[in-house]
């Protein structure tokens, strides 16, 4: 499956999350996110990622392995997305250090969750605080097989803009690459 997205920067957060509010009821999330990556950094340079992120609820923790490929729509990034979870995070962690992989960055992000229907399709809106970097963004995603991909995007688009979110406030800004600027380090610096 493909995970069609499209990332916003949010100017009025308040009148985003009032909306989401009407639209289903919020989950609240700490995301402890690791990217790993091999010495020579091959999966950067493959437009690939593998991620560890441990998942801290209101109610329980859980950790999920994830392996995004390249992109196969450049304009919002969207990617074929594997991930499972995984009962033992240290392991998992010692797994990929074994396997010769080694973090890249770490952080955490701030989320609140909304599982919305809209459009015909089940969405994914997470409103995002990521405290080492300045903004508010709002991610919006469908799992759709590669073809339906453009009229995903289209559907993301379609609800963005009833959020009041339009095309200027879309960006494919990563929260890696942000994290490590605010660092003032490049990705391979935790």
């Amino acid at each position: 499956m493909i995970e069609a997205e499209l990332k916003a920067r949010v100017r009025d957060p308040e009148a985003v999350v009032r909306q989401l509010g009407e639209r289903a009821t919020a989950r609240f999330e700490v995301y402890k996110d690791t990217y790993y990556d091999r010495p020579d950094r091959t999966l950067e340079k493959a437009g690939q990622e593998l991620r560890v992120r441990t998942v801290h609820g209101a109610d329980s923790t859980r950790t999920v392995l994830t392996f995004k490929d390249a992109a196969v729509e450049e304009d919002s990034g969207s990617k074929p997305e594997h991930e499972t979870e995984a009962a033992d995070s240290g392991a998992v962690h010692a797994i990929l250090l074994g396997l010769g992989y080694r973090p890249v960055i770490a952080f955490e992000k701030r989320c609140r969750n909304y599982d919305v229907e809209a459009v015909g399709r089940r969405m994914l809106a997470t409103f995002v605080r990521v405290p080492e970097i300045d903004g508010i963004f709002l991610e919006l995603e469908t799992l759709v097989d590669e073809a339906e991909v453009p009229a995903a995007l289209d559907d993301l688009r379609t609800v963005l803009a009833e959020l009041g979110i339009g095309p200027e406030d879309l960006t494919r800004e990563l929260y890696t690459e942000a994290v490590a600027a605010r660092r003032g380090a490049d990705r391979q610096s935790l």
